[in-house]
């Protein structure tokens, strides 16, 4: 028997922890190497970015290449397979961090390498690599002891998030892609009242609320949002009630502010607040990207200072050849201003969305 290392990311992690566990599978330049391995080794599971030791899967086949995919609809990678016995499967909080002095200090890849180095990493590049006996050893009794009872590893969710990459369709071949965390931007305040952009996120709410719209605001976002807008019982949305790929809802829920009529999205709005007036821009354009068939009206909300920024911005190269269509002929300028104008309009629950067509303005 010998121990081989089986490399996991965060996003082939969490697609092994809701399969079956039987099988287990490499690229095909790892052919030769996997060979090697027979029906008693063992694989020992380590997930990168998070740096956390996974499992052990028992190999109870020979390898095999089979391109029936698993986990991807078309185009899995990992068609060098081996059927194997799950023996230790641990949930993301019980899965053991690398770093731990207990670990560290005892691997012989590690003990003699300083943690805040790269060094240390060369053993781990790649899945086959076999490891020497007294390591594999170990690391199985510690991952056994954490199956019942064992400690509690906390796991920084939002951290974790950024780590998630997803694999998308496109014409003609799969793409991967991350969606990127915005909830890190400085929020900054000033003598104590709330943000500019998160008073305007708020003023979008109390509109769309009033017109009988549900609101989705980003939860990242909601305390300061709320200590500008009261929502009336049920406006306010706690989770999104679409049915899209994991990629297109993240993207989704990092949109400043939705209206919602039932399961549909109605209207979507990005508050730029930021000198560069870039990131909105670029949500809305990964959004058309990932779903070019998405109907949905968009709108960049901006101080009027920032307005003529927005139309260049608008008219990018990038934003500019998107399947749909020019992003400039897609989406809209609001000024702050002609949004305070909209939420102090009398009779707004008698009104409906297609009134912002007045406040409205089109890069030309």
């Amino acid at each position: 028997m010998a121990y081989y290392l089986d490399i996991f990311s965060p996003e082939t992690y969490e697609a092994y922890s809701k399969s079956k566990k039987d099988v287990t599978g490499f690229r095909i330049r790892q052919h030769k190497k996997a060979q090697q391995i027979h029906p008693g080794d063992k694989f020992v599971c380590y997930m990168t970015k998070l740096s956390h030791w996974v499992g052990i899967l028992e190999v109870v086949s020979e390898c095999f290449v089979d391109e029936t995919p698993r986990f991807y609809s078309d185009d899995d990678p990992f068609i060098v397979r081996f059927k194997v016995k799950p023996n230790v499967w641990l949930d993301k909080e019980k899965t053991i961090p690398i770093k731990e002095d207990h670990v560290w200090n005892k691997l012989s890849f590690t003990k003699d390498h300083e943690q805040s180095g790269s060094t240390w990493t060369g053993k781990l590049r790649g899945s086959l690599t076999q490891i020497d006996d007294e390591d594999g050893e170990f690391l199985e009794e510690i991952l056994i002891s954490q199956m019942d009872g064992g400690e509690i590893f906390a796991v920084d969710e939002r951290e974790y998030s950024k780590y998630i990459t997803q694999r998308v369709r496109r014409e003609n071949r799969v793409v991967t892609v991350s969606v990127p965390d915005d909830s890190d931007e400085e929020v900054v305040e000033e003598k104590g009242t709330i943000r500019e952009s998160a008073r305007m996120q708020a003023l979008l709410a109390q509109v769309g609320e009033s017109m009988g719209f549900g609101i989705w605001i980003p939860k990242a976002d909601r305390n300061y949002v709320l200590q500008e807008w009261e929502p009336n019982s049920g406006s306010l949305i706690e989770q999104l009630p679409l049915n899209y790929d994991l990629v297109t809802i993240r993207t989704i829920e990092q949109i400043d502010v939705l209206w919602l009529n039932k399961r549909s999205i109605v209207r979507a709005f990005e508050v730029e607040h930021t000198t560069a007036v870039y990131s909105g821009l670029l949500r809305m354009a990964d959004l058309l990207a990932l779903q070019p068939n998405m109907d949905i009206k968009l709108h960049i909300v901006a101080p009027y200072s920032r307005r003529e920024k927005v139309f260049q911005e608008l008219q990018r190269p990038v934003f500019s050849l998107l399947d749909k269509g020019p992003l400039s002929e897609l989406c809209t300028y609001v000024s702050y201003d002609s949004l305070i104008d909209l939420s102090e309009l009398e009779h707004l629950n008698h009104l409906s969305d297609s009134v912002l067509e007045d406040y409205e303005e089109v890069a030309e």
